[in-house]
């Protein structure tokens, strides 16, 4: 194998590893938390991600509404809540019964019922056009029974912000044979409404998120506080469901929540060295290869010199000839 050769495989080694690098981290389920308009740093709440470190503030000075308040650091094993409103906050609680003033440990605010519940109504839907996510969407989640053992009215519905919720309803299809639907506007005040405050039966990630049923009906639901655990019994198809257990796996793991911005997975870091030792090593090989080239034009030449003569000397032989010849043409 010549030189040549063995150079240009390992360009399209090191091609090959910066492309399938690159296309992991760009292609990667996120969601954007924009919080500032000073600078680029933007936390990020990942699609599977683990969670955890640092505490952010707002800050002060962004005319922010919710300006001083941190978010963040919440770990993926303290996503799920009960079926309580206010649940699911893995720090910041002062008040049970008010959802008012808290922290957004996830990095997005919790969902809003109307009339002021539990203080909820800072998080209105005039808020939508800058929740991380975007508004609060619904989405149907149903499936057959080719997959699961489900009756004609198990049927549930996934309630949050339009981003994660169509990022969740991939793994929905893909895991839990999630009949494929489009999200609709969640309309909580509507009386048209499919989805009420008292068919929730799981929140997760500080209520920002929620899986309900139309065959649920929570008796304490509007009286209820953050810790409550009087609430009313699922149906015996529901509680036993593996339909319903499935979801709710995949929302404890799957739903996208606040990342550490300081984290890099071991799976990121293997492919960003891939990426650079495949173009170092691109980078080396063509260093040596005209290394070799510049070292090896004298011995070319001497070779050639030593074959076929001093070049210089058949220069001045074959003008010698031609002059010879123009001569010899003169006299003819």
């Amino acid at each position: 194998m010549t030189p040549l050769s063995i150079f240009s495989l390992i360009i399209l080694i090191g091609s090959l590893m910066f492309t399938s690098s690159a296309s992991y981290v760009f292609n990667k389920p996120q969601v954007q938390i924009t919080t500032t308009f000073s600078n680029f740093q933007l936390r990020i709440m990942d699609h599977w991600g683990a969670g955890g470190g640092w505490f952010t503030t707002i800050p002060n000075n962004t005319q922010h509404p919710f300006q001083g308040r941190t978010f963040g650091a919440a770990k993926r094993r303290e996503i799920r809540g009960t079926a309580a409103f206010g649940s699911g906050y893995p720090y910041g609680v002062t008040n049970q019964t008010t959802l008012s003033g808290r922290p957004f440990p996830f990095g997005v605010w919790p969902l809003y019922w109307g009339h002021n519940h539990m203080g909820a109504d800072e998080y209105g839907p005039h808020l939508n056009a800058i929740r991380p996510g975007g508004l609060v969407v619904q989405v149907p989640l149903r499936t057959t029974t080719e997959h699961f053992n489900v009756t004609g009215d198990e049927a549930y519905y996934a309630v949050g912000d339009r981003e994660s919720l169509l990022l969740l309803m991939i793994s929905y299809v893909t895991w839990c044979h999630v009949t494929p639907a489009w999200p609709s506007r969640f309309e909580p005040t509507s009386e048209n409404s499919t989805v009420k405050l008292q068919n929730v039966i799981q929140y997760f990630r500080a209520s920002s998120f929620a899986l309900a049923t139309p065959a649920y009906n929570n008796a304490f639901a509007w009286n209820s506080t953050s810790t409550s655990t009087e609430v009313s019994p699922l149906p015996e198809y529901i509680r036993y469901s593996p339909f319903r257990q499935c979801i709710e796996n995949v929302t404890t793991n799957a739903l996208a929540i606040a990342s550490d911005r300081y984290k890099v997975t071991s799976l990121e870091w293997f492919t960003f060295v891939m990426m650079v030792g495949g173009w170092a090593i691109c980078s080396i090989s063509l260093f040596i290869l005209g290394l070799l080239t510049y070292k090896l034009m004298p011995v070319r030449a001497r070779l050639q010199k030593k074959i076929w003569g001093d070049p210089r000397i058949i220069a001045q032989t074959r003008q010698n000839i031609r002059q010879n010849r123009e001569i010899e043409m003169r006299y003819e």
